[in-house]
Parts: structure tokens; sequence; C-alpha cells
């Protein structure tokens, strides 16, 4: 985990800052959302946001910081803001329930072993991709599989907790297989991708811009992705603790309304969002303008319908012996932001 704490409010850094993990950048960009009005809505007045420190736990996967800093957002948050990176959603969220992130992006399945495993956290805000889940299930260039059912008795790397690990669940399923079929693997994304490159896997069920970087960097092939099987959303998690302080809710509010901008900007511009995520993940264009096309997503609000989305994740992961609690995730499910999706 790399901390890296900035005040946003005054300062201004350039994208070329930006490094694999999602180091910091805040500078204006041309190719931004400069035709998007970048006033913060409205705090309580009893707020006094320029003493508050947001948490953030970011991802490269999930890019809030590239996103804010490629849409020229990023230094108009009117708060301190700490930023720490993470391999993926779940070690974010342990780092949450410690109360050292307040909030940050993750996929559909981290907020579900989240809730299961008793931990205090809040889904506050939700994106949904166009497509649908874009997590997949890859294979090297010269393995003979060709199916999900040849993957029985495999190894397969994917992230426990992740969403990648509930595409596997609904891939294996709807093939007749179960996770006892298999052997899996719980690996970070960078040790996955050095154990499926060296053969020790069989498969590796990743999210984008990995899919992406495999299949041109290495020749990889899909066999499935999520877009036929698993969840459309990914959601941004608060700590219960950071949404009962009014300050910390009041800057969550205003972070929230400005990354939902960010996203629109980055779904109607693919292109610059390729461009600077690319920087941020340390990938090529040519990689990244196909990543950004197929995880772009939008701003959506809470509903009985999300709810109703991760509770049957719940159900599954619980089903397949994945989870120690079938939870009732409306508990860890809050619309009081809704408010702030517009874009």
């Amino acid at each position: 985990m790399i901390k890296r704490p900035r005040f946003y409010a005054v300062t201004v850094l350039t994208l070329a800052g930006l490094a694999a993990a999602g180091c910091s950048s805040s500078s204006s960009s041309s190719t931004g959302a400069s035709d998007a009005s970048t006033s913060s809505p409205s705090a309580s007045s009893s707020v006094n946001l320029s003493s508050v420190t947001l948490n953030v736990g970011d991802q490269k996967g999930t890019g809030a910081e590239a996103v804010l800093t490629a849409a020229g957002l990023l230094n108009t948050l009117p708060f301190h803001v700490s930023w720490s990176d993470f391999t993926s959603g779940p070690p974010m969220l342990e780092a949450m329930a410690s109360g050292s992130v307040d909030i940050g992006g993750v996929g559909d399945a981290p907020p579900v072993f989240a809730a299961s495993g008793g931990e205090a956290i809040e889904i506050v805000g939700a994106r949904k991709t166009t497509d649908g889940d874009q997590d997949a299930v890859v294979v090297p260039k010269n393995s003979p599989i060709t199916s999900i059912q040849q993957l029985k008795g495999k190894k397969i790397a994917y992230g426990s907790g992740s969403s990648a690990n509930y595409n596997l669940l609904t891939v294996l399923t709807k093939a007749g297989l179960t996770t006892k079929d298999i052997t899996l693997v719980n690996l970070q994304p960078a040790l996955a991708l050095a154990a499926f490159t060296s053969g020790s896997v069989a498969a590796w069920d990743i999210w984008p811009p990995y899919v992406q970087q495999v299949v041109a960097q290495d020749g990889a092939r899909v066999l499935a992705t999520g877009s036929a099987y698993g969840n459309p959303y990914s959601f941004e998690v608060a700590s219960k603790a950071a949404v009962a302080n009014p300050d910390k809710a009041a800057a969550i509010k205003v972070y929230l309304a400005t990354l939902d901008k960010a996203y629109v900007w980055a779904a109607t511009h693919p292109s610059a969002w390729a461009t600077a995520w690319g920087e941020a993940a340390g990938l090529p264009a040519s990689i990244m303008n196909v990543a950004a096309k197929v995880d772009a997503s939008t701003p959506a609000p809470i509903t009985s319908a999300t709810v109703s989305s991760e509770q049957n994740l719940v159900n599954q992961f619980f089903a397949a012996g994945l989870i120690p609690t079938k939870v009732n995730i409306s508990s860890y499910i809050t619309n009081e932001f809704n408010s702030t999706v517009g874009g």
C-alpha cells in the first residue's frame, strides 16, 4: 500500500507525475471536463471542508485519482485527500475496516465478503457498465484448453473476494462445475500475472486492463467474458464511521459528485481517458484504448434493483460455501448519497 497525502484545493501537479501504481496528478487537461461544471454540491453550512481530510483508497482497476486528473477535476476537491493504493478491492476494504481508509472504489464482490466478515462498511455509490461485467477467464496462447469444462482439475488464478471471484463462480456454474472441481490459487494481480505467464496456472480470472494486457502482450485467449455472466455493478464503499461523521459525510458527498462527473467524462472521451489511464497503469495506448471502451461505466443511483443484484451475490457465495454468513446486504447499502448522481 502506498500512501500519498495531498491538499488538492491548492496543489496543482502534472499528469506526467502518474506512475504504474496510480501516483498523483491534479492538473487540468485540455481534453478534460472543462465543459462540465466543476462546482461542488453545497455541503452543510456547518462544515468547513477545507479542514477535512478524506482518506481515499484507490487501485489501478478503478483509477479514481487518474480519472479525476484526466477529467480536470482533481484539484477542485475542496478538502484534503490522502490517497492509498491497493492491488485490489479486498485489501482496501480490510484497511477500511481498520479505520485507515474512508472511501474507495471496488467491484461487486468485495462488499459481500467484507459484510459477511462483519466489517463496518457501506456501499454509498454505484456505477454500471454498458455491457455488463468485463472480467474474463483467460488461458495461455498455447494452451490446449478451449472450454470452461476443460478446466476441471486445473489450477486457476483469481483474487479471493474480488469481482473475479464472482465471475469465476458464475462461469463455472454455467459450465456445470463448482469451485471444488478446480484448484483455486488466490493471488493478487502482479503475482497472478507472473504465475500465468510462467505456466504455473492453467487459467486466470481477472478484470481490465489485465485482460487486455495478457491478450495483447502474451497472446492469451479469452475463454469467457463476464458480460455473459456476472454483475454489471461496481461500487464506491465507505466505512460506516465515515458515513456517520457529519464532516466526512459532507466530504464524501462532494467526492462522489465530482467522481461521477469524471466517469461520465471518461465514458464520453474514451481515447483521452485511455491515454491517461495508460499513464497511470504503465501500459501502452493500444491496450488501454480497448480496456477503456469495454470497461466504460456510468454513475447509477442506489435502488432496490441494486440491492437485489448484490443480495444475489451474497446468496450465491454462501451457497458455494465461500462466505461464512448469509447477510442481509441492505444493511450495508445506503441511498443517502443518490443526489450526487447526475454528471
